[in-house]
């Protein structure tokens, strides 16, 4: 692992963290926001243990994982359309928490964070599964199909995981505005998926067969 490698990891995470704050709390008026304290802790807490494992074990995985220089024209897209999705979900949880509007019961923040952390063990197993997971859409030298696992069920394990995080969120916030904003991710998702294959497809060896194999893309048995 290189020195500039942790430097980097480092900087990244705090910055988030900070931006994350910021959006959040800023709206909210107080630091004192339980279902936003909570949603803090379950998401940066297993992020750093996260990257602390791959710092050890696969410097060059998290090297992918930190690379944020996107290629794909369509991609640049897809991750603008996030940007302002998350800028606005997290603003409207810290606005609705300092109104009191359309505010959600705090026993299903609670059960949101069960929901939440299986959906970062599916994350997890899929970073240990597939070791070109790129944050960016591109085929790498060497890269090799990978059908087992997770990739047997679907093809894009990595983006259901993130559908049921993302969608978790606002509802860990306590906020049903957020959670509304937050429904933008499927549509952006699908977006990204399909222009991903067609990536995957002119330039992974084997991807046009796997489709035939692995029907579904995100969902078992409904897309």
């Amino acid at each position: 692992m290189s020195r500039s490698l942790f430097v980097k990891a480092i900087l990244l995470y705090f910055s988030g963290l900070l931006l994350f704050a910021l959006l959040l709390f800023l709206p909210a008026g107080t630091l004192r926001y339980p279902q936003g304290m909570i949603l803090t802790a379950v998401l940066f807490v297993p992020m750093f243990a996260a990257g602390l494992i791959m710092m050890k074990k696969s410097p060059e995985l998290l090297k992918k994982r930190l690379n944020l220089n996107e290629r794909e024209s369509e991609q640049k897209k897809v991750i603008g359309f996030s940007g302002i999705m998350f800028i606005a979900a997290f603003a409207a949880a810290g606005l609705s928490f300092r109104f009191n509007f359309m505010m959600l019961p705090f026993a299903l923040s609670c059960a949101s964070v069960v929901l939440f952390l299986a959906a970062y063990a599916v994350y997890a197993e899929v970073l240990r599964e597939n070791a070109y997971l790129s944050r960016t859409v591109e085929i790498q030298e060497g890269q090799k199909l990978i059908d087992t696992g997770l990739y047997g069920v679907v093809r894009h394990p990595m983006y259901m995981a993130t559908v049921f995080l993302f969608l978790s969120m606002p509802l860990i916030l306590g906020s049903a505005v957020s959670f509304l904003i937050m429904l933008m991710y499927i549509p952006i998702i699908v977006k990204r998926i399909l222009n991903e294959e067609q990536v995957l497809e002119e330039g992974l060896p084997g991807y046009r067969e796997y489709k035939q194999r692995v029907r579904y893309r995100l969902i078992p048995y409904i897309w």
